[in-house]
Formats: structure tokens, sequence, C-alpha cells
């Protein structure tokens, strides 16, 4: 069995942070999301994976590499551009071949993996298995419709008036059937090969498709919203670890972990949190829920519920949560210019100001 991840796409929803950063790359817990979903391909006993790289390319093979510090073999696909799902699988038959496979959105987060999806499947072997979770605004969704024995009756694509709250999480599960699947179809009104219609095609020739409803934790990390939860979903997790240098006058409460090479000095740290190899905390406060990533200086501040990303600094600022900092961003603050209005006003205006 083989794996597909996609790794392509342009993150919009994540801007600006990914107009200098693949999305499926920020981390999360000071890990890139796109590793939580490769290590749980590992886990599962699939080792042959392709990867769907576009724009970002250079730096998915950066970080990845062959896939050996993962415990995968790694085939990258380009995708010149976006097209859809199904379209990704079409680009990937040669990588696919013959063999089952196991279709993975790099920017999907599943807590407790997908080992017992992998071996349901090996055993039952139907044409496709697809993932669901009941959400709360299934327009932005693939939505899949159930008839009374639990089977899959239909699929649609961010539907106006959906027929259930049923969405497909991002990940599924093909026989080779797939493959005249995805040759069948026509690009939708997007102008994309949409898998969801891809799984229809099969449901009408009367293929096995199955569904398997998860009740635990999902996220498609594409938001920043989404960011923040999943990072304090898998903060909630984290081993206490001091490995890094922490000072007397300085205090770790709860789960807190903090990487070698760093310093904490004069500080408050309450966790869970983690502190990244080679930060420098230092007259500050870091809350519950956030993660600093290497390089990271915060001085004379306060921090809580946010990711700092590598090499940023936060310096003399009161309070910052809630919040996603890029890599190497300085944040202080404003100059302190005397108080003054300044204005242009028309002829017979009238303007009210608070004292």
């Amino acid at each position: 069995m083989k794996a597909l991840v996609l790794s392509g796409g342009s993150g919009t929803r994540l801007r600006p942070i990914t107009h200098t950063s693949a999305k499926q790359l920020v981390p999360v817990a000071n890990k890139p999301v796109l590793f939580y979903g490769l290590e749980a391909i590992a886990d599962a006993g699939i080792t042959d994976v392709g990867i769907i790289v576009g724009d970002t390319a250079e730096e998915i093979r950066e970080a990845v590499g062959d896939g050996s510090k993962l415990g995968i073999d790694v085939t990258y696909i380009p995708q010149d551009k976006p097209l859809g799902l199904a379209h990704a699988v079409l680009i990937a038959s040669e990588f696919l071949g013959d063999d089952d496979f196991v279709m993975y959105l790099g920017d999907n987060f599943i807590v407790g993996g997908i080992t017992g999806l992998v071996d349901e499947f090996r055993t039952e072997h139907p044409d496709a298995q697809i993932l669901l979770t009941k959400v709360p605004n299934p327009t932005s969704f693939g939505v899949a419709e159930l008839d009374e024995n639990g089977r899959v009756k239909g699929l649609e694509e961010k539907p106006k008036e959906p027929k259930s709250d049923l969405a497909l999480v991002g990940v599924y599960l093909f026989t080779p059937a797939i493959h005249e699947a995805v040759r069948s179809i026509e690009p939708s009104w997007r102008g994309e090969l949409e898998i969801t219609h891809a799984i229809q095609w099969l449901i009408d020739q009367r293929k096995d498709v199955r569904s398997t409803t998860i009740s635990g934790y999902w996220k498609d990390t594409g938001n920043v919203a989404d960011m923040l939860e999943v990072n304090r979903s898998v903060l909630e997790t984290v081993e206490p670890r001091i490995e890094g240098t922490v000072d007397e006058s300085s205090e770790i409460i709860g789960r807190v972990r903090i990487d070698a090479g760093a310093e904490v000095r004069g500080s408050r740290i309450v966790g869970p949190a983690v502190i990244g190899p080679g930060a420098v905390i230092s007259d500050s406060y870091i809350g519950p829920f956030t993660s600093v990533s290497e390089g990271c200086r915060i001085d004379d501040s306060e921090v809580e519920y946010s990711i700092v990303l590598r090499d940023s600094s936060i310096t003399g600022v009161r309070r910052v949560e809630v919040s996603l900092i890029g890599r190497n961003v300085q944040v202080t603050p404003a100059p302190r210019n005397p108080a003054a209005h300044r204005l242009v006003l028309g002829d017979h205006s009238k303007v009210q100001i608070s004292s």
C-alpha cells in the first residue's frame, strides 16, 4: 500500500504567513503540520509516499528530504497548478500503479493517527473508504449523504444547501478503481477535477464505497484560528522536559518543554508550552498554549495562546495573545509621540473629540 500526500496549494487563508512559507510547514508545537501526517502514515506501516508539490516545492523538499528521518521513502510529484484533488490522483497514476493507497491532505490534522482506518481498509477492502465528521458549517466542505444503512449515497462539493452535516475529512483510501473514475469526470465550475465527483462516479457505477465517521479531533489548518486550536490540542499532550537552562529567578509551572540551547531568565512560564532550541526568554511571562520556535527572543513581554515562528523577537510588549507571528518578525512598542489630533476640516463641519 502506498500514500499520496497533497502539499501544493497557495494557502490563501493563512496569508501573509504563506506569502513566504508553505502552509503545510507552519509549525504546531514547533513541528510542521505536514510532519504529523507523514508520521501517521509511517505509523500505519506505509513507507512508499508520493508528495504532490507546487510553488513551494523547494521548501517542502528541503524540510522533508528523502523522508528517511520520518521512516518513509519519498517521491516528489510536481503539479503545475492546483487543479483539484482528483487531478492530483491523475498525475500520480504512474507512481501509484496498481497499488491501493491512502490520500492525505498535508494541512489536515487528526488526533490518534490513521492506523485503525488503514487496518480496517486492508481487512474489508472496499473500492473506496472516506472519513467523515460532523461540522457546524457544511457549506464549506465536501459533504456526504448516507442511506439508512450508513452507506455513502451521494457526495457534494461545498453545497449551497447541504443534505447532511457530515463533511469529508482530508483522508481517503482507494483501490486502483479510482483511476478510471478520475479519468471519467469533467472539471467542476471551479475548473478543478473534484475528488467528490470521482467518488460519486464510483457510487454511480455501484462500486463499494464506505465511510467511517470519526468523533475525535480533526482540523483543516487552513486559517489562523484553526492553527491556534490545533496548537492548543497538541500542547495538551506535551511531556514536561527541561533541556535548556532556567535560572533561579524563573518559575516553570505545569507541562513545559524547554529544548536544548534555550535560555529562560527572570521569567514565568505556565504550561502547556514549548520553547524551541536557542530561544531566549527574559523578564517575561509565557502563558498556556504558546509555542515559541527556535532562535526567538522574548524580552520584557507577555505572550499567551500564540505561535511565534523562528528567529522572531518580542520586546517590551505588555500583552500578545491569540496571535500567529511569522519568521524574523520584530514586535516592539509604538513610539510615544505626544497625543494630538491633526485635522483638515471643510466649511461648516462639526466634530466631536473625546478629551
